[in-house]
C-alpha cells in the first residue's frame, strides 16, 4: 500500500488569550506568565492508502487534537499535512472535503435544530455531490447504508438513541464521499452492545467503500480489533508505531507495556480474578512537560541520558518503530 495522508513534523500549541488588563499590564512593561499547552509535539506518520491505522493513548495525550490537524479542523503551529501529495490546510483554511470526521458525541455534532435528512444533505449540496433536488434520494440511500430508515430524515437528533445518532453522523461524513476518515473515539459514548454493532457497521463500510480510516480510540480491545497498524501517543509524541500484532504481542517501548498491562483481564485458575497493572505515576503536564523522553520520569528503565536527550524515532524491525533509549525485545 503507498503512502496517502503524511504528517510531517507536525506540532499543535494553545496559548491563553490575554485579558484586556494583562495585555495592559505588559505594554507597560509588567512581565505576565502566558503559559503554553504542547498537545502535539512534533510527530511524523504516514498512513498508508485502504488501511486503518489506530490510534491509542491516555487520556489527554494529544490523539484528538492530531485527528483534527489530520482532518484540517485545527492548523498546525508547526509542520504540514499532505493528503496525495497535495496540503489538507492552506492559510488556516481546510482545502479538502477527501477527509472527514466521525465525532466522540453525536449529540454534540449535530444541530438540534435541523432536521438530520438537511444535515446529512448540507455539505453534499455546497460542493456539489447532489442537487436540492435530487437531494432526499441522495440522502435515503446514505440512510438504507447505514442501518436507518429513510423515512426519519424528516426528524430532530433528540428523536434518536445514542447509537441511531452516531449512525447519523457516519452517513453525514460519508455523504461527502470521501477517501479518508478520521474517526475520533466513535463508540466511547455508546453501551457495550450498541458499540458493537458500530463497530461492524464500520467494517463492513470500509470494505465496501474501500475507505482508508484513523481510528482514535483509549480502547485498547477495540483498536486491536479495527486496525492494520497501531500509533501509540504519549504526552503529544508517537512513542511505537507498527504492525497491530507485532504491537500488542511484543510491545517494544515501556509505555506501551505499561498500558497494555494496566487493561484488566479476567484469569481463570479456580476463582475467576481479575488482574491489571495501573501504570505508576502521574501524567506530567502539556503545559510544561518533562525535557528528553517525556516519559522517563514514569519509566523503570529510565537513566541520565533519557533525561537529557529526546528519543530518535527508528525501526526496531520490519513490523515496528520505537522512540526509546531502552526498547524491549522480548
Amino acid at each position: 500500500m503507498k503512502d496517502f495522508l503524511n504528517v510531517a513534523d507536525v506540532s499543535r500549541r494553545f496559548g491563553p488569550q490575554l485579558s484586556l488588563g494583562d495585555r495592559i499590564a505588559a505594554k507597560l512593561g509588567a512581565n505576565v506568565e502566558t503559559r503554553v499547552v504542547h498537545a502535539v509535539d512534533g510527530v511524523a506518520l504516514t498512513v498508508r492508502q485502504g488501511e486503518t491505522l489506530g490510534l491509542v493513548g491516555e487520556s489527554g495525550c494529544g490523539k484528538s487534537t492530531l485527528g483534527r490537524v489530520m482532518a484540517g479542523i485545527l492548523p498546525p503551529s508547526e509542520g504540514d499535512v499532505t493528503l496525495d501529495g497535495a496540503p489538507v490546510m492552506r492559510g488556516g483554511v481546510k482545502t479538502t472535503t477527501r477527509v472527514q470526521t466521525v465525532f466522540q458525541d453525536p449529540f454534540a455534532s449535530l444541530d438540534p435544530r435541523m432536521k438530520v435528512g438537511d444535515a446529512v444533505a448540507e455539505g453534499p449540496i455546497a460542493h456539489g455531490l447532489t442537487t436540492k433536488a435530487e437531494a432526499k434520494t441522495y440522502v435515503a440511500d446514505w440512510f438504507a447504508r447505514v442501518g436507518l430508515d429513510p423515512h426519519w430524515a424528516d426528524r430532530y437528533p433528540h428523536q434518536f438513541s445514542g447509537g441511531q445518532r452516531q449512525r447519523l453522523a457516519i452517513a453525514r461524513a460519508l455523504a461527502m464521499q470521501p477517501d479518508l476518515l478520521i474517526c475520533d473515539e466513535p463508540v466511547a459514548s455508546l453501551d457495550v452492545s450498541i458499540q458493537a454493532q458500530i463497530i461492524n457497521l464500520f467494517l463492513e463500510l470500509r470494505r465496501d467503500l474501500g475507505l482508508t480510516c484513523v481510528f482514535i480510540s483509549h480502547d485498547l480491545s477495540v483498536v486491536e480489533h479495527v486496525s492494520d497498524r497501531v500509533a501509540v501517543m504519549y504526552l503529544g509524541r508517537i512513542v511505537e508505531l507498527g504492525e497491530t500484532q507485532a504491537v500488542f504481542d511484543n510491545p517494544a517501548h515501556p509505555y506501551t507495556r505499561a498500558l497494555l498491562a494496566s487493561v484488566p483481564k479476567l484469569v481463570l485458575d479456580g476463582d475467576e480474578l481479575v488482574t491489571f497493572q495501573a501504570i505508576e505515576g502521574e501524567v506530567p503536564s502539556p503545559l510544561s512537560p518533562p525535557p528528553g523522553c517525556h516519559y522517563n520520569p514514569r519509566c523503570p528503565l529510565a537513566d541520565a541520558g533519557c533525561a537529557r536527550e529526546v528519543p530518535a524515532f527508528r525501526a526496531l524491525d520490519g513490523a515496528r518503530s520505537v522512540a526509546c533509549h531502552h526498547p524491549l525485545r522480548d
